[in-house]
């Protein structure tokens, strides 16, 4: 059975940063392309950043400069760290893994930027 379960949401300053982490279990990880997705409401969800199995990393300009994907393979875990967080990134942020023909999902963590 595949999951992702995602962790490190929470309420943090605007200005701040924080940490998600995604654990990944039932699939061949290093195979696979991981991101980060977000979804605010109201609006729909949309790529916060991806990294595919090369080693590319795509962001939304939104977040360029500010947020960074990172992957282990040996532990099967994906990262994003945000920093200068924004009310603006405010969102129930999904970690994804991909693979031709596959696509999996995890939950959600809620990211809440206010002052």
């Amino acid at each position: 059975q595949v999951q992702l379960v995602e962790s490190g949401g929470g309420l943090v300053q605007p200005g701040g940063s924080l940490r998600l982490s995604c654990a990944a279990s039932g699939i061949i990880f290093s195979r696979y392309g991981v991101g980060w997705y977000r979804q605010a409401p109201g609006k729909q969800r949309e790529l916060v950043a991806a990294l595919n199995i090369g080693g590319r990393a795509n962001y939304a300009d939104s977040v360029k400069g500010r947020f960074t994907l990172s992957r282990d393979n040996a532990n099967n875990m994906v990262y994003l760290e945000m920093n200068s967080l924004k009310p603006e990134d405010t969102a129930v942020y999904y970690c994804s893994a991909w693979y031709p023909g596959l696509n999996y999902w995890g939950q959600g963590t809620q990211v809440t930027v206010s002052s």
